[in-house]
Order: C-alpha cells, then structure tokens, then sequence
C-alpha cells in the first residue's frame, strides 16, 4: 500500500509556534514517527509539506498518476480557505482522511468549516501526532493490500 501524507502551511514550524497548542515535537519528530509506523506496518509513503497552495493541489493531482492508493491531510490554515484543495481531492477521487493536531472544532469560529473535510472519509482532531498514526491504520485496515 502506498499512502501520501500532505501537511500544509506552517506544518514545517512544529515545536515552534505556540507552542501551548501544537506542543514541542517537530515536524522532523512527525516525519521519524511515521516512517517508522509504516516501515512496521509495510507500506510505502511519501510525506510532503508546503506553505504554498498550488503545490499541495499539483502534489494531490500527481497522487492520481504515481498510483497513490489513499491520502492523508493536514491541510492546516488551508482548511478553511481552500476550494483548490477541495477540488483538487475531489478530482483524483482517492481514499482520504483529514487530521489536525488540535481539536479545531473548539476553536475559533472560522475554523468550523472544512472545505478539504468535504472530501475525506473521515476527520481526526485533537490527537496530535497519534492522529496521524490512527488515519494511516484506518486507510490499512479499509483499503491495504
């Protein structure tokens, strides 16, 4: 099984934004997690994180092409802005989950909406990085090979 794990703006910056939010692990302790989740779990993945728009909707439409099997997003701020990540999910169709390290939900009012949630399956919120180990077992359990 292949698995994209896409994580947008300010992602690259864990452990040191606000920090009373997004704790002090770092993006490079989120990417050591899990490449080791899926070397035990056997599956392939490729993580990629931009604070640029069009390059995580051209990395979504590559998904479709490089048979990627399933995708999970972070999209960060783009969440509640971006219908080019929406539509982009929308095009290649694949399985998705959408995750937040915070629990968005209980936040401010402009975060309540998620444009790219719209395409996903399923949303975790508020799990830090286990969120991200629950949506990439979810994809295995759902669509693994």
């Amino acid at each position: 099984m292949k698995i994209l794990v896409l994580n947008g703006p300010n992602l690259n910056m864990l452990g040191i934004r606000e920090k009373h939010i997004y704790g002090t692990e770092t993006y490079e302790d989120l990417q050591k997690q899990i490449t080791s989740l899926c070397e035990k779990e056997n599956i392939e993945v490729e993580m990629f994180q931009s604070n640029h728009e069009g390059a995580l909707v051209d990395r979504i439409q590559a998904a479709y092409f490089d048979h990627t099997d399933a995708i999970v997003i972070n999209p960060a701020a783009y969440t509640h802005t971006s219908v080019a990540i929406l539509d982009a999910l929308k095009a290649v169709n694949l399985p998705a989950v959408e995750i937040h390290l915070s629990a968005v939900e209980k936040r401010e009012d402009f975060r309540q909406i998620s444009y790219a949630g719209m395409a996903c399956e399923k949303t975790i919120t508020g799990k830090g990085f286990a969120g991200y180990t629950e949506a990439i077992l979810y994809l295995k359990e759902k669509y693994g090979k």
